[in-house]
């Protein structure tokens, strides 16, 4: 499986994503799931990906491809990031019908889902969710993240954040937070994590990846048990004598 986030500051865009793959316990690999595309100086485009590792692989080798060739419809003829969203959307969708036939007949999917970020001229920097059929969405005002894959359990993390209204080095903490605890919760995710910050109008993105004895982690992860310890520590007793507290009892059902 795989996880992938990406969040819209007031800064910039911060984007991590896990490397690991599996096909069943006892096949376990690491694949890179982020991937950054300049090919301009006033264009940048961040792609994670999750779903087909196949798919995904020959979507990025068709992106270089006509990147190659000085096509006329690549990452670097786009004039709107919505565009290079329906241009991916596009390649995902061709690569996937062309081995649909094979696949079905092993009762394999085919299909990927990306997350698109990046800035193209002069226009703000954004993300957007594309979706195997072509489509897309663009991340809200209100919920201003995306997530692929196992988003369930670190969705708190970045809630969290944007309700903070945090700087953008603290969001990236956060989003590794998020990636931890969905780390811990499901095995199909796992280290090196790769991210990439962009802040805005930069045309400048860093790209930093994180494996499983970095110190920072080690930090990260400390920090948060501690945090998380110190608020278990400041929840009051539920008595059972306060009537107010419908109290359920084990073994003999709800009581008053």
């Amino acid at each position: 499986m795989t996880y992938c986030l990406a969040l819209r500051l007031h800064e910039g865009l911060v984007f991590l994503a896990d490397t690991r793959t599996n096909a069943g316990v006892d096949n376990v690999s690491s694949y890179r799931k982020l991937h950054l595309i300049q090919p301009t100086p006033e264009r940048v485009f961040v792609i994670e990906s999750a779903g087909s590792l196949a798919t995904t692989q020959e979507v990025l080798d068709r992106i270089k491809r006509d990147l190659g060739a000085d096509s006329n419809e690549s990452l670097a003829t786009v004039n709107h990031l919505f565009e290079a969203a329906l241009y991916l959307g596009r390649l995902s969708r061709e690569v996937a019908a062309q081995h649909r036939e094979a696949l079905s007949e092993v009762g394999a999917d085919g299909t990927a889902t990306f997350i698109l970020g990046g800035q193209v001229g002069v226009e703000p920097p954004d993300i957007l969710l594309v979706y195997p059929e072509g489509n897309y969405i663009r991340a809200s005002d209100e919920r201003p993240f995306l997530q692929i894959g196992e988003s369930k359990y670190g969705k708190f993390m970045l809630e969290m954040a944007i309700q903070a209204r945090v700087d953008i080095d603290t969001a990236t903490s956060i989003a590794l937070g998020s990636m931890m605890s969905t780390t811990r919760a499901n095995l199909s995710v796992g280290p090196p994590y790769d991210g990439c910050v962009y802040l805005n109008d930069s045309f400048g993105p860093i790209e930093f990846r994180m494996e499983s004895d970095s110190p920072l982690l080690e930090k990260l992860r400390d920090a948060w048990e501690r945090q998380m310890h110190a608020a278990v520590g400041e929840i009051k007793r539920i008595s059972q004598d306060d009537p107010t507290i419908d109290i359920l009892v084990i073994g003999q059902g709800r009581r008053r």
